[in-house]
């Protein structure tokens, strides 16, 4: 039987000038870690630490723009693109200064706190 997500639980952010992150399946929404569903809303100049996730990491910009820094240089993610980071890449996101960014994430495995691998702030 489906099962309907009435409303998404709400996920303390990480980073400066915090994000709105609303888990809609995950470790918290739902209890499983096979996958996790976020909408995430930055404000402009949002910003986050490094980090080397052990999971796969899907964003799909709805509006506005994302900047995804990595080892080989930076991605800019607009509106209707998606950029899809893979294990053990490090990557660094950030949200435009003047008109920040919304996305829906998907990782899989679910995310977790202890397998994204931060780097020391």
């Amino acid at each position: 039987m489906p099962h309907l997500v009435e409303q998404p639980s709400i996920i303390p952010p990480a980073g400066q000038n915090p994000k709105l992150i609303e888990e809609y399946s995950g470790r918290v929404a739902t209890k499983t870690d096979q996958v996790s569903i976020a909408r995430i809303v930055c404000p402009p100049g949002w910003s986050e630490v490094g980090q080397c996730p052990e999971f796969t990491e899907t964003k799909v910009i709805l509006k506005g723009m994302l900047q995804v820094e990595h080892k080989d240089g930076v991605m800019l993610v607009r509106a209707g693109q998606a950029a899809i980071c893979h294990p053990g890449e490090w990557v660094k996101y950030s949200a435009c200064k003047t008109e920040g960014a919304e996305y829906v994430t998907v990782c899989i495995p679910a995310f977790s706190p202890s397998t994204v691998h931060r780097d020391e702030k």
